[in-house]
């Protein structure tokens, strides 16, 4: 769960995350390659959002920077991350493995044993860290979406 542990031979913080972290978290999303934000990802949709899902989303710190952020949430059923990224001059250096591991632990302590991820189809890198992970693809099942809106950007 949220704690400390050692990068680049210092300490390094996992805290849930906050609405005040925003805008260094859509920052961080909207330059991580691959990642699919929609209208729904504004600050206004993001603080509901995790009013909603307390406890359960991360972001990793390097001093006072967010260097990668895990946004996650459950039905009451199974859970969900819907956004992991971390940034690229800390990849491979297990920010992205203790974030995940902060987030299924949160979910474990509300009950929630099982969580669904979704990775753009062309993600080959995320693919294969959730894979090293202990993830498995369901090839078994098709995602359908309805969109009520009138933008497709939702």
């Amino acid at each position: 769960m949220a704690g400390r542990y050692v990068l680049r031979g210092k300490a390094t913080v996992i805290r849930e995350m906050d609405i005040s972290d925003y805008s260094q978290v859509i920052g961080l999303w909207s330059t991580t390659e691959a990642m699919l934000l929609r209208d729904a990802d504004s600050k206004e949709n993001i603080g509901k959002y995790l009013k909603r899902n307390p406890n359960l989303s991360f972001v990793a710190l390097d001093d006072d920077n967010i260097i990668g952020a895990i946004l996650v949430g459950t039905d009451g059923r199974r859970g969900y991350v819907q956004h992991l990224a971390v940034d690229s001059t800390f990849r491979g250096k297990g920010v992205g493995a203790e974030l995940i591991s902060s987030a299924v632990e949160a979910l474990s302590k509300v009950g929630i044993a099982k969580t669904h991820l979704f990775v753009a189809n062309e993600n080959i890198n995320a693919q294969s860290f959730y894979e090293k992970l202990g993830w498995f693809p369901r090839d078994e099942v098709r995602m359908f979406s309805f969109n009520f809106s009138n933008s497709d950007n939702v």
